[in-house]
C-alpha cells in the first residue's frame, strides 16, 4: 500500500504554463497542448471540460496563463488541477486583431519548441511576456507581435543584425536587408533582390528586437508596415515553411 502511494505521488507534478492549443478528444475530453515553464512543452488531456459542469474547462483555453497539477500518463499526461495566473484569453479573444497577433505567437512558440518535455525557458518567458502586453493593449498589437517574433528567433540561434553587415561584420548602417544572409548587409554583400528599407525601418526592427518601446511606439505607420513585411519573411525563411496564422493577422 505505501510503495502504490509513493508511486502515485511521483506521477503527479505541478507547473505553470500558457495554453498554445486545443483538440477536442472524445465527447467531453480535450487534448491540450502547453508550453510549461519547468518541462518544456507538454500535451496534456482536460478530462470532461468540454461538459458545462467543468471546473476548469474555461482554463484550459489558448492564451490561457495558468498554474496546473498534472498527473504522467503513458501517452498523454491528465491536467488534475488549474488556476488561472493570468485571464489573458478572454481579453485576447474580444478583439480580431488582438486575437489573430496572438495566434501567431502561440503557433510560433509551438514551432520554435519542437521537443515534448524539454525546458525552454527563455522561449516560455518570452511567449508570457508578449500575450500579457497584447493583452493589457500597452502597445501597437503589429509591434508587440514583430518584437515577439524577432525574440523568439533570436533565442532560437537565429539573431538578424539591423546595423552592421550580417555577412561580413562591416560597421553599418547599411542600406539593405537580405533575408537568406541575416538581415543588413553591405554593398559588397549585397544579393540581387535584397529589401531597401528605409533608415526609419531599420531603427524601428532594432528597437524591437532590444524592447526599446520608446523607439517602437513613436514609429510612423508606413515604417512599421515596411517592418512588419520584413520581420514575416524572415521568420518564414528560418522555420522552412509558413505559418498558418500570419495570412490572417489583422494589421491596423
Amino acid at each position: 500500500m505505501g510503495a502504490a502511494g509513493d508511486n502515485a505521488r511521483v506521477s503527479l507534478y505541478r507547473d505553470e504554463a500558457i495554453v498554445l492549443r486545443t483538440h477536442k478528444l472524445g465527447e467531453a475530453d480535450r487534448i491540450v497542448t502547453l508550453l510549461t515553464r519547468s518541462h518544456g512543452k507538454v500535451r496534456a488531456v482536460g478530462k470532461g471540460v468540454r461538459r458545462t459542469s467543468s471546473k476548469f474547462g474555461s482554463r484550459l483555453e489558448p492564451f490561457m496563463y495558468v498554474d496546473l497539477q498534472l498527473s504522467t500518463g503513458r501517452n498523454l499526461d491528465i491536467v488534475t488541477q488549474a488556476e488561472t495566473l493570468g485571464p489573458f484569453g478572454r481579453k485576447i479573444c474580444e478583439d480580431y486583431t488582438l486575437y489573430t497577433a496572438g495566434t501567431v505567437m502561440l503557433e510560433t512558440a509551438d514551432r520554435l519548441v519542437d521537443a515534448e518535455h524539454e525546458p525552454s525557458l527563455q522561449q516560455y518567458w518570452l511567449l508570457v511576456g508578449a500575450v500579457k502586453a497584447l493583452a493589457s493593449r500597452d502597445h501597437a498589437p503589429g509591434l508587440v507581435l514583430d518584437s515577439y517574433l524577432l525574440r523568439a528567433l533570436s533565442v532560437a540561434g537565429w539573431a538578424p543584425s539591423f546595423t552592421d553587415c550580417a555577412r561580413c561584420g562591416e560597421p553599418g548602417p547599411h542600406t539593405a536587408f537580405a533575408v537568406a544572409s541575416g538581415g543588413a548587409v553591405c554593398r559588397a554583400c549585397r544579393p540581387p533582390g535584397a529589401a531597401a528599407p528605409a533608415p526609419e525601418t531599420f531603427a524601428l526592427l532594432a528597437a524591437l528586437l532590444a524592447g526599446d518601446w520608446s523607439v517602437a511606439d513613436a514609429s510612423a505607420e508606413r515604417h512599421r508596415g515596411e517592418g512588419n513585411g520584413l520581420v514575416a519573411a524572415f521568420c518564414q525563411f528560418h522555420l522552412e515553411r509558413q505559418l498558418r496564422s500570419l495570412p490572417m493577422v489583422e494589421r491596423v
